[in-house]
Parts: structure tokens; C-alpha cells; sequence
């Protein structure tokens, strides 16, 4: 029989994020993503609900994010479910939880808004770190790719034989 275990959360750090390393040197931090939920009862009133995920985030994911994000940051997480079962006072436990696989940080870059107060800077180099694009390094608007583009007032522009 074939399984799928994947997991993609949209939601917010609900404490700062505490990093620590494991004997073997690799870093891992716990954390705790509030992701929201918006209905509509059957009244006709609207209800949000919130639901609390422990994650779990391994090697540089953790330390990205111990360094960059703080409580309320807006995360994206991307993973896999696992069910961790222990024994306490001869009671069986178990709890769910999400071990952090990609971990994407949201918001603005301009440390304002929902962006978790994190910095320009520090979010570019981030961004780096993870090869994303950085607009500020590289791109400017008097980039030469764009004066290259058709304006719609060159000549042969109304040429009615043109494919498209």
C-alpha cells in the first residue's frame, strides 16, 4: 500500500525560538506555529480558531530561524508528521507532532507590518544564505533588460502581419 506523509502550515510563531544543539553538534529548535482558522457558524457570525502546532526544525532551518524570526513572525513550514510515544507514571502518552523539513520566512523585508520586526539586512541575509532572489541586490530600475522591451510606439509595432 502506498503512504504520503506531507505537511504545509501558514502561521505564527507563538514564543521566541530557543536553539540548541544536540551531542553530536547538529542544532534543533522546538517550536510552536498558531495557525488560523476563519468560519462561518451556522448563526451566520463569524468564529477564528486557532489551532496550536509543535514543530520540529533541524540543522541551519533552526539556526535561520533562531536568528531571524521571534514570536508573531509569519512562517511557512513544510514537512512530515510524527507521533512520538513515551511512558509517564505507567500512563501511555503520545503527542503529534511536525518535523520541519523547508522553512520558508514571510512578511516584509522592511521590518514593519507582519514581518515580526526583523530587519531589512537581516532578512537579505537570509535570503542569501538560501539562495533566494534579493530585490535590492540585484535589481535596480534603470536595469538595461527593460529599456529593451517594446513600448508600443516603434516602427512596424501596427504591423497587422504580427502573430500575436
Amino acid at each position: 500500500m502506498a503512504s504520503y506523509n506531507r505537511v504545509v502550515l501558514v502561521g505564527n510563531l507563538t514564543r521566541d525560538i530557543e536553539l540548541r544543539y544536540i551531542p553530536s553538534g547538529l542544532a534543533v529548535a522546538e517550536i510552536t506555529i498558531a495557525v488560523n482558522d476563519r468560519r462561518k457558524t451556522s448563526s451566520g457570525e463569524w468564529v477564528d480558531e486557532a489551532t496550536f502546532v509543535d514543530v520540529t526544525l533541524w540543522g541551519r532551518n533552526a539556526e535561520v530561524a533562531s536568528e531571524y524570526l521571534q514570536k508573531g513572525s509569519p512562517l511557512l513550514v513544510e514537512g512530515r508528521l510524527k507521533l512520538d510515544r513515551w511512558e509517564t507514571d505507567g500512563q501511555k502518552r503520545s503527542k503529534l507532532r511536525v518535523v520541519g523539513e523547508k522553512m520558508q520566512m514571510l512578511g516584509s523585508r522592511t521590518g514593519g507590518g507582519s514581518g515580526g520586526g526583523s530587519s531589512h539586512r537581516a532578512a537579505s541575509q537570509a535570503s542569501e544564505d538560501h539562495g533566494a532572489y534579493d530585490s535590492d541586490e540585484s535589481y535596480s530600475a534603470d536595469s538595461s533588460p527593460r529599456d529593451a522591451q517594446p513600448t508600443g510606439g516603434g516602427a512596424g509595432y501596427d504591423d497587422p502581419n504580427i502573430p500575436f
